[in-house]
C-alpha cells in the first residue's frame, strides 16, 4: 500500500511539473495580434495570463513595439503584457496626426482590447500619449513606469529648440528644419547617443534598421512632421500632468537612460516634485536604455510593481 501511495504521490508531481512547465512556456509566448480602432488597424504584442495584471507598453519615436521584444518575456510570467504600435500608420489625409487624438485613439484600443485597468510603460512620444489617456481616464491606471518619458519643462534638452520653434511659428521652413531628425544617421544617433563603449555591440542592429523602414515608406516622412511640429501642444500639457500627478499620487517609477541626449535627468528626478514617493533610477546609458538594460528595467519593474499593483 505505501509503495502504492508513494508511486501515485510521484506521479502527481511529475504531473505538476509537466502543467508548470507548460504554463511558464505559455506566459513567455508572445502573440502578435491586431485591432481595428474607428478604421485604423493597431498592430500589437502580446504576452501573460490575460486574468493577470495588465501592463501597457507604449513606444516612442520612430520606433514601434520591437523596442520591447526583450522586456516582454521578462514580465509576462506574472502580468498580461501588452505593447501596441502605430506602424500601420493610415494616411494623413484620413487620419489626424496630433498627440490627442493619438491618445484618444490608444484609450479606445484599451478598451477594445479589455484592458480596464494597467500600469503603464511610456517612452518618448508614449509619454504624452498615455498622460492625456490617464488624465482622460485616471481610474484606469494602477502604476506608471516613466523610462525616458519627459513631464516637465527642466527634461528638454536644448536639442528641443527646432521644435519649439516650429511648434511656435509654424512656417514651412521650420518644419523642414525638422526633416534631420529624420534620418537614418540621425536614428543612430539616437540609438548609439550615451551608450558606453562596451555596451554598443548590445544595440541590435534590426532595431534602427526597422526604424529607417518604416520612416522610408512613402508619405511617412510627412506624418512624423505633423507630429513634430505637434510636440507644443505636449509642453503645453505639462501643468497639467503635473496636476494629475500630483492629486492623483500613481506609484511611479522613473528609470532612465542618464545620458540621453533629448530627455534630460533632470526630467526623471522632477517626478518627486509631484510624487514624493516615486522612485528614481538612473542608468548609465541612453535614450534606448532596453536595448543595453532590458534585465536592468525587468528587475527594477518586477519590484516595483509587486509593491503597488495587487495580483489578481
Amino acid at each position: 500500500m505505501l509503495a502504492l501511495f508513494r508511486r501515485a504521490a510521484l506521479a502527481f508531481v511529475a504531473l505538476w511539473l509537466v502543467s508548470s512547465a507548460a504554463f511558464a512556456a505559455q506566459a513567455h509566448r508572445t502573440y502578435y495580434r491586431a485591432i481595428t480602432v474607428d478604421g485604423v488597424k493597431i498592430f500589437y504584442r502580446e504576452a501573460g495570463d490575460p486574468k493577470a495584471p495588465a501592463v501597457l507598453l507604449l513606444h516612442g519615436l520612430p520606433s514601434s513595439s520591437h523596442m520591447f521584444r526583450d522586456l516582454i518575456p521578462l514580465l509576462s510570467d506574472r502580468y498580461h503584457v501588452v505593447a501596441p504600435d502605430f506602424s500601420d500608420a493610415p494616411d494623413r489625409a484620413l487620419f489626424e496626426y496630433s498627440f490627442e487624438n493619438l491618445s484618444k485613439v490608444m484609450g479606445r484600443f484599451t478598451e477594445l482590447a479589455g484592458l480596464h485597468r494597467y500600469a503603464m510603460y511610456v517612452f518618448d512620444y508614449g509619454a504624452p500619449i498615455g498622460f492625456r489617456m490617464a488624465l482622460a481616464h485616471p481610474e484606469r491606471i494602477t502604476a506608471i513606469v516613466s523610462q525616458n518619458g519627459n513631464a516637465y519643462e527642466e527634461g528638454l534638452s536644448p536639442n528641443f529648440d527646432r521644435i519649439k520653434k516650429a511648434w511656435a511659428e509654424p512656417t514651412e521652413a521650420n518644419r523642414t528644419a525638422l526633416r534631420a531628425g529624420l534620418t537614418p544617421a540621425a536614428n543612430q544617433r539616437r540609438y548609439f547617443g550615451g551608450v558606453a563603449e562596451a555596451d554598443k555591440s548590445l544595440v541590435a542592429p534590426e532595431s534602427f534598421t526597422l526604424d529607417d523602414a518604416l520612416l522610408a515608406r512613402p508619405g511617412i516622412d510627412e506624418l512624423q512632421l505633423d507630429l513634430l511640429a505637434n510636440y507644443g501642444s505636449n509642453i503645453e500639457q505639462y501643468p497639467a500632468y503635473q496636476e494629475y500627478l500630483r492629486t492623483r499620487r500613481p506609484p511611479l517609477l522613473a528609470i532612465w537612460g542618464k545620458n540621453d541626449a533629448g530627455f534630460l535627468p533632470a526630467g526623471a528626478q522632477a517626478f518627486r516634485r509631484d510624487v514624493p514617493n516615486a522612485e528614481v533610477r538612473l542608468l548609465d546609458t541612453g535614450h534606448f536604455a532596453l536595448e543595453t538594460h532590458s534585465r536592468e528595467i525587468a528587475d527594477a519593474m518586477r519590484s516595483f510593481l509587486a509593491k503597488h499593483v495587487k495580483q489578481k
